[in-house]
């Protein structure tokens, strides 16, 4: 068996873990929400009319607040509501998940037995925290 069909293999496995079924589960309840789809939709209305203020000519210092208090006010809506809370923690654990599997295979590559490899690396995938690959 080649390294390929090991691969599909394991996104077969990866598809099937609880994980990634809560993640799906969680993405189409978020996209099949009307009332969150609406309000992702006002967010989107309202930073486009806060670009289109901050970048004129005559910018309106008091329409500027308004809609930036304005955005907040739907975007913390949006991250409230109960579909996408769970939409976060269940992206949040696959991304855990996702992170150990990522390490095993570099670690693998840097010589590494995967059988044993610590899979809790330092890496947060955000190389603005980072002080150097290992």
């Amino acid at each position: 068996m080649n390294v390929i069909e090991k691969a599909r293999e394991l996104g077969t496995a990866i598809q099937q873990d609880e994980r990634f079924i809560r993640y799906a589960k969680a993405r189409l309840a978020n996209d099949s929400d009307k009332d969150l789809q609406d309000a992702i939709g006002q967010f989107n209305i309202v930073r486009m009319e806060l670009d289109r203020e901050v970048s004129s000519d005559d910018k309106n210092d008091d329409k500027v607040k308004e809609l930036n208090e304005k955005l907040r006010k739907v975007y913390s809506d949006i991250m409230s509501s109960p579909a996408m809370v769970e939409y976060n923690t269940a992206k949040a654990e696959l991304d855990t998940m996702v992170n150990e599997v990522n390490t095993i295979i570099s670690k693998s590559l840097d010589g590494e037995d995967p059988m044993t490899c610590d899979t809790h690396s330092a890496c947060t995938g955000s190389c603005e925290s980072c002080g150097g690959c290992h």
